[in-house]
């Protein structure tokens, strides 16, 4: 599970989950003074199974269903789906039960399990049409030092994450062993004339166009922050995501997003490639 999906809605509803869940071992009625021990919902399974663990396993199946990249169906159905009718069948029970207790009072069992499953039934319905409860739990991580690829070392002074070499400044004033932002061109390298000096033949003009405008060579990036990566097919669900601190290899180029493939060999589309650090 990735943690970093969830929502606050999702946050709700964990939290919600667990006090039902304690809910069902307290005292289910309350016989006031009497010295007759006030049964718990797990002295009828039918109250604890039925009813209790019902809205916790809703809360469970919501919770799984929306850490997924890609939701899980039965039936045709999400497993969100299932877990808010789950929730919403829970709070509906409870409420009917508390109403028609007559004589008998109600136990902290029946009481908290109530304001616990009415909670959960309304952060189930409500996490994804609310814009407070969309927003992640977690929040974005900062941005951290990449390793570079292939065991190299970083030297010191280099820019974030950026697995070459730091060089001696070329007469032209850039230093080299900089990391240089996606799809720049690279000047004042080392072995290279400088521009006043770069006059070649004509001869050699039609070997430096004979490489295709749309040749593309793959390479290794990092990305400073998460972000998903989604399927080629177009669909808006992400099949993944990319975490800050991992190499991920870029295999082709589609307009100003990437073809990425994950270390367990998924390719998706990147399109948001700002801040990338090419390895």
């Amino acid at each position: 599970m990735n943690i970093r999906s969830l929502t606050r809605g999702d946050g709700v509803v964990i939290g919600a989950a667990v006090v039902l869940f304690i809910a069902s071992f307290l005292d289910y009625f309350s016989y006031g003074n009497s010295s007759i021990d006030a049964p718990n919902s797990w002295d009828s399974l039918g109250n604890a199974i039925g009813v209790y663990m019902v809205g916790v396993a809703g809360a469970a199946l919501i919770v799984l269903s929306r850490s997924q990249p890609q939701p899980r169906k039965v039936a045709g159905l999400d497993l969100a789906q299932f877990g808010v009718a789950a929730t919403v069948f829970t709070a509906w029970n409870l409420f009917w039960t508390i109403i028609d207790l007559g004589q008998i009072d109600a136990g902290a069992g029946l009481i908290l399990g109530l304001i616990a499953s009415l909670a959960l039934a309304a952060g189930a319905v409500a996490s994804p049409l609310v814009p407070a409860l969309k927003a992640p739990l977690a929040g974005a991580p900062k941005p951290q030092a990449v390793p570079p690829p292939y065991g190299g070392q970083p030297q010191p002074g280099q820019g974030y994450g950026y697995p070459g070499a730091q060089q001696q400044p070329s007469f032209g004033g850039q230093q080299p062993g900089q990391p240089q932002p996606y799809g720049a061109q690279q000047t004042g390298q080392p072995g290279q004339p400088e521009p006043q000096q770069a006059a070649a033949p004509a001869q050699q003009a039609p070997a430096a166009d004979a490489a295709p405008a749309g040749d593309f060579t793959p390479f290794w990036f990092a990305v400073p922050v998460a972000r998903p990566l989604y399927g080629e097919d177009g669909s808006p669900a992400p099949i993944a995501e990319l975490a800050p601190g991992t190499w991920y290899l870029a295999v082709e180029q589609r307009g100003p997003a990437l073809i990425a493939q994950t270390q367990d060999g998924r390719r998706g589309v990147l399109q948001d490639t700002t801040g990338i650090q090419r390895g």
